[in-house]
């Protein structure tokens, strides 16, 4: 759960946001005009919860290696680069599914790993 107020104040930052999140990302978020706030947010967060689902936390993982956009229906999902990928490959996991939500002051998600072979 990641306060929106908290990145609200990131977006003036001048290269804050460019540590955390991949290019990509921030071409999509910005273009939601009044929404980027929550938006980044609900992907920080779920960059946190990518973590916590590795059980070791985001220790040695680069944030901005781990993306998360919305497919053309709005579902979003996660695509890891880099230190994520290795510790998502060193965690034996092969699928990621992710959850995002925003209410109020809040934005939360939720991310599950699944090992797709068995």
């Amino acid at each position: 759960m990641v306060r929106i107020d908290r990145l609200r104040r990131w977006v003036d930052m001048p290269g804050l946001l460019e540590r955390y999140f991949h290019s990509d990302e921030l071409v999509s978020v910005m273009s939601k005009g009044s929404g980027k706030a929550s938006s980044l947010a609900a992907r920080f967060a779920a960059k946190e919860a990518f973590g916590k689902a590795l059980g070791t936390g985001l220790l040695g993982i680069v944030l901005k290696d781990i993306m998360v956009l919305n497919r053309n229906n709005g579902r979003p999902e996660i695509k890891v680069f880099g230190t994520a990928l290795k510790a998502l490959r060193e965690s034996g996991a092969s699928r990621v599914h992710v959850s995002l939500a925003h209410e109020h002051d809040n934005a939360v998600a939720m991310v599950i790993l699944e090992d797709a072979g068995d």
